[in-house]
C-alpha cells in the first residue's frame, strides 16, 4: 500500500544536529540577503531551516477575515541553515563553532577564532 502525501523524506528528530538555536545572532553568508545580521526567531531542525528576523522577507497576499484586515503583509520566510553562520560580537563576523565542556561539566559552544562563549539571550 502506498501512503499519500509522504513524498518528503524528513530525518528522525534524534538524527538532526544543528549549530544554531533560537535567539542566536547569525549572519547570512549567501543569497539575496548576503551580509545581513539578524536574530533567529524559530528553528525547524527536521527541515534544516530557520526563520531570521529581517532576512528572506516575502510578501503575502491576505484575504480579509473577521479577525484581521486583508492586504499585502511582509513576513520572514525560512532560510536554509547552510546559508547562515553564527555571529561573534568580539570578532564582528560570522564564525565556525566548536563545542567544549567547562569545569562544571556543562557543554557550551565557542568561537573557533577567539574562544568567545556563545549563550543564546532569552
Amino acid at each position: 500500500m502506498i501512503k499519500r502525501g509522504t513524498s518528503k523524506r524528513l530525518p528522525k528528530p534524534n538524527e538532526v544536529k544543528l549549530h544554531l538555536r533560537k535567539n542566536d545572532m547569525v549572519v547570512v553568508i549567501t543569497g539575496k540577503d548576503k551580509g545581513k545580521i539578524g536574530k533567529v526567531l524559530q528553528v525547524f531542525p527536521r527541515r534544516g531551516r530557520a526563520i531570521v528576523e529581517g532576512v528572506n522577507v516575502v510578501k503575502k497576499h491576505m484575504k480579509p477575515t473577521p479577525r484581521s484586515s486583508g492586504g499585502i503583509i511582509e513576513k520572514p520566510a525560512p532560510i536554509h541553515i547552510s546559508n547562515l553562520m553564527l555571529y561573534c560580537p568580539k570578532c564582528k563576523r560570522g564564525v565556525k563553532v566548536a563545542k567544549k565542556f567547562l569545569e562544571d561539566g556543562s557543554k557550551v559552544r565557542i568561537c573557533k577564532k577567539c574562544g568567545e562563549i556563545f549563550e543564546a539571550k532569552e
